[in-house]
């Protein structure tokens, strides 16, 4: 099971979650996390009709799925060039009873596409009109959709000659290990409001391209303590990430010549639950920088 908003297991340490441990030691299904424009489509079980949708499908107040094209003019025709997307996604989506969530990446006629920071390289050109990397199941649900139940697409979707899946298979090199004991109350964890704080000066630093020092933690977090175990849950990330194999995925570039793995992988425990793993030093400075140097 997932959530239709993912942390970093580093951020989730600052309040005191230490379920991140369960999560990052337990036995997961992994999905590569492309970097395209967050999509929602398929069938709304409460009036059996199609829709496309952004990740704004899972509001909780403003509505916004798109059942006809009136739809997208009156919710993103601010935003002509995503309205253009969600159009074609409503013409040439195939139509199915379930709803998928996924990233657009592009336009076919090409074998390069760039739909934000990252530049994904294709072995060949791609014949599709749209290419699309579908990542979520949404489970049936009674009510909206931000109370919907969401875990990993475990089934491969058939290309058709409209629409190109990218679907990168991912697993791990898992040696079972037991999770850290940590003696929480010699920590000084924050509330969550000071984690939110503390989250936006951490990525201030990486922003700037300075390297997210011990000393610069300690200064943030206000603890040495609670520095050290943030670093630690980088460490065990880090060391996920290496132990991913990838299949079928497009070769990913920053900075358009910078070789990368991808932006990252969502690791989903089915019983402790799920953590986005992300490469924010290399990532998220690309990202806050528009992909320029500074």
């Amino acid at each position: 099971m997932t959530q239709t908003h993912i942390e970093h297991p580093e951020d989730l340490i600052l309040t005191g979650d230490l379920n991140v441990f369960n999560i990052l030691y337990d036995v997961a299904s992994i999905s590569m996390k492309m970097d395209g424009i967050s999509l929602v489509w398929g069938t709304n079980p409460a009036n059996g009709e199609f829709f496309v949708c952004t990740k704004a499908a899972f509001n909780k107040q403003k509505i916004r799925l798109c059942y006809t094209q009136e739809d997208i003019d009156i919710h993103f025709g601010h935003q002509p060039d995503l309205a253009d997307k969600l159009s074609f996604c409503l013409t040439h989506l195939p139509r199915t009873d379930n709803i998928y969530w996924g990233d657009f990446l592009g336009y076919g006629g090409t074998n390069i596409l760039k739909p934000n920071t990252i530049s994904y390289l294709f072995p060949e050109e791609i014949d599709a009109f749209l290419v699309i990397a579908p990542h979520t199941l949404v489970q049936p649900f009674d009510g909206p959709l931000c109370d919907a139940v969401c875990e990993p697409l475990y089934h491969v979707l058939d290309d058709t000659d409209a629409i190109k899946w990218v679907q990168p298979s991912v697993d791990r090199l898992y040696a079972p290990a037991t999770p850290p004991n940590i003696n929480a109350d010699a920590i000084p964890f924050l509330s969550k409001k000071e984690a939110e704080i503390a989250k936006k000066s951490i990525n201030n630093v990486i922003k700037s391209g300075k390297e997210l020092t011990d000393s610069i933690l300690t200064d943030i977090l206000g603890s040495v303590q609670l520095a050290n175990l943030y670093q630690l849950v980088i460490e065990i990330k880090q060391d996920l990430m290496d132990s991913m194999i990838v299949t079928d995925a497009p070769r990913s570039f920053i900075f358009d010549e910078v070789e990368i793995d991808g932006e990252g992988y969502i690791f989903c425990s089915e019983e402790h639950g799920t953590v986005k793993l992300v490469d924010r030093p290399c990532f998220a400075y690309a990202n806050f920088t528009s992909g320029k140097f500074q």
